[in-house]
């Protein structure tokens, strides 16, 4: 049998397992001492569909038995909420430069600040979803004493106008957007994720 975590090939000894499920059970075990959670199984080269779970891993193990296994840490996780921060510390003292490169014709440069921002947004989105994997991460991620979820219902309206003021190459509503509402918000994510890390 082989067994794969991320990627990498890890020798482990059978003991009394003879399913992929008492496989399963017994590295979830393991996870969990490491606050870690699996969030993908293949067996046999084949993604495992929720649907099928049960009847895949109740096969017996064979030595062509091939199990992959996508793992999810906490500490993962607060890797990626430490890159999130860095970048919206930084986006955040650049959205002020998104009107001027707008005013002095340079559309290419405020279009890699936007692409930027909106990756920023949607990694940051991404990696809120995984956190509830870990519900006391998850519920610890407040912005502006809000949930992530009613946070960003409110901030999806400013983003949507300030793409419209974009696209109407509206410069004053585009400047005031990006120094009154969005900048400040990206500041809130910051520390918002700031007070997780400590």
């Amino acid at each position: 049998m082989e067994f794969y975590v991320n990627g990498e090939k890890i020798d482990i000894t059978l003991e009394n397992e003879k399913t992929i499920s008492d496989i399963l059970k017994s590295f979830e075990e393991e996870a969990a001492k490491n606050e870690a959670t699996t969030i993908g199984i293949k067996v046999n080269g084949e993604t495992v569909p929720a649907e099928s779970f049960e009847t895949i891993v109740a096969q017996e193990i064979k030595e062509d038995t091939k199990i992959e296994l996508n793992v999810l840490s906490k500490a993962n996780l607060l890797d990626r909420l430490k890159t999130s921060k860095a970048r919206f510390e930084e986006l955040s003292g650049k959205m002020a430069d998104v009107p001027v490169a707008l005013q002095s014709g340079k559309d290419k440069e405020a279009n890699t600040l936007i692409a930027v921002l909106a990756d920023a947004i949607d990694e940051f989105c991404h990696t809120a979803t995984l956190c509830a994997l870990f519900p006391e991460l998850y519920n610890s991620l407040i912005i502006d004493g809000k949930s992530i979820t009613d946070f960003f219902e409110e901030f999806a309206p400013i983003i949507a106008d300030f793409e419209q003021s974009l696209e109407s190459k509206d410069t004053v509503t585009s400047g005031d957007l990006c120094e009154y509402e969005i900048a400040p918000r990206l500041s809130s994510i910051a520390a918002s994720i700031g007070a997780i890390l400590g």
